[in-house]
């Protein structure tokens, strides 16, 4: 029946008064000795069903909500788990709470936990700014040299925000207010606009090392300006929220009280209990393409984590097959934890400028495990606006196509 629905699928373009794209084209290919089918269409787009306000938090190698939210509607019923073990900012596990579909969210890097939970127990009007008012007043700076970033003032009040949630957490008082405000601030330390704390830098979902800003403001003769930290957070909080519906709200509330959000490697997950994953959608890290550690060192500072320690258990392998020796074990554990009638969508893409197909490597290790492969699904369409900021065309170089290799557990 999926391989039917894919087959036939035709989308309809909102920009265009409901004009259909072309019905799926189909292909077989061969893939260590067997068959299986390529389906390739525009199976989603971004303006197809303007995502939740609530996924607009950057982070780095991210996909488009529409994307699980595509696997959510097709292949599980509310009520049902859906599990990503790569979790990263949270996109699947947001989309599945927003459908009604029970969470599990696991990385090995705690800022996922950080960056994802806050947002199934949103705060109440006025909470924010209430709890804001509650921080001491800022008047040291950092423990490290922070000046290319800050005017001194709002690095000043950034140390007393940090030091407030630091002191919330350990003393056990933190609640859900502290950790959406956390969440936010983390989201906010740097970016290329006025709406974050920092002079103008890279995109945020990174944050370039102190001597890379250092050349940034010379060649922009550019100065840290004092910003508000306490109006960018309410600003940044409305804006999250602002597309949330009364019922969605409860049914976050309902779905986080059930939420099960890990930190740990995605090989060994034994608090998941076997058979009990009705959907995976998930997309791992890419052999060496993106430094999750260095692109999150400001973020680890903030929230009082070793970024050092945290890129060393990331899966940063060079080679195709230290890549597939690792995911190899993950599909061995996704085996254990879906449930008989279970699905896997394991979202791969070229890399190294197309030189290297993920998906036909990803193939033999999710039947090795157990799975039946029941097609690649290839979206295609024009790449992301992060993407064109750094000048990357579609079809040019990274990744360069949605390919999501679908597994189902018989």
């Amino acid at each position: 029946m999926v391989r039917a629905f894919l087959g036939l699928f035709a989308l309809a373009d909102e920009s265009t008064a409901g004009a259909l794209s072309p019905i799926t084209r189909c292909e077989m290919i061969s893939v260590d000795g067997e068959s299986v089918p390529h389906y390739i269409n525009e199976f989603w787009t971004s303006r197809q069903r303007q995502a939740s306000t609530l996924h607009e938090l950057s982070y780095r190698a991210c996909f488009k909500p529409q994307l699980p939210g595509f696997f959510i509607r097709l292949l599980t019923r509310e009520g049902e788990t859906v599990y990503d073990p790569f979790s990263g900012r949270g996109t699947t596990a947001i989309e599945a709470g927003l459908l009604g579909r029970q969470v599990i969210a696991n990385d090995i890097n705690p800022l996922s936990a950080i960056l994802t939970a806050p947002r199934f127990t949103l705060p109440q009007e006025g909470e924010v700014a209430e709890r804001l008012d509650q921080v001491p007043e800022g008047k040291v700076g950092a423990d490290l040299d922070l000046s290319m970033f800050y005017h001194p003032e709002t690095e000043a009040t950034l140390v007393a925000l940090r030091r407030y949630l630091i002191d919330r957490y350990q003393s056990g008082d933190e609640d859900q207010v502290d950790r959406w405000i956390r969440m936010v601030a983390t989201n906010r330390l740097t970016g290329h606009s006025k709406n974050f704390f920092s002079v103008y830098t890279l995109p945020p979902n990174q944050a370039v090392s102190q001597e890379s800003q250092c050349r940034i403001n010379t060649k922009r003769g550019q100065v840290p300006p004092y910003k508000d930290v306490h109006v960018i957070i309410e600003r940044k909080s409305r804006q999250l929220l602002s597309g949330v519906s009364s019922d969605e709200r409860a049914g976050l509330a309902s779905v986080g009280a059930g939420a099960s959000f890990l930190t740990g490697d995605a090989r060994e997950t034994p608090t998941i209990r076997s058979g009990s994953v009705a959907l995976t959608v998930t997309s791992p890290p890419f052999l060496d393409i993106v430094q999750y550690a260095r692109d999150n060192w400001l973020r680890c500072w903030f929230n009082d984590l070793d970024a050092q320690a945290i890129g060393r258990g990331i899966t940063m392998a060079r080679t195709v097959e230290g890549w597939s020796s690792v995911m190899g074990e993950v599909f061995d554990e996704l085996y254990r934890v879906t449930r008989s009638g279970g699905w896997v969508a394991f979202e791969v893409g070229e890399v190294r400028r197309g030189t290297i197909s993920l998906d036909q490597h990803v193939v033999p290790l999710g039947r090795a495990a157990g799975f039946s492969c029941e097609g690649i699904v290839v979206n295609t369409q024009q790449f992301t606006k992060t993407s064109q900021i750094w000048g990357v065309a579609n079809n040019a170089c990274g990744t360069n196509t949605n390919r999501i290799v679908l597994f189902y557990k018989p």
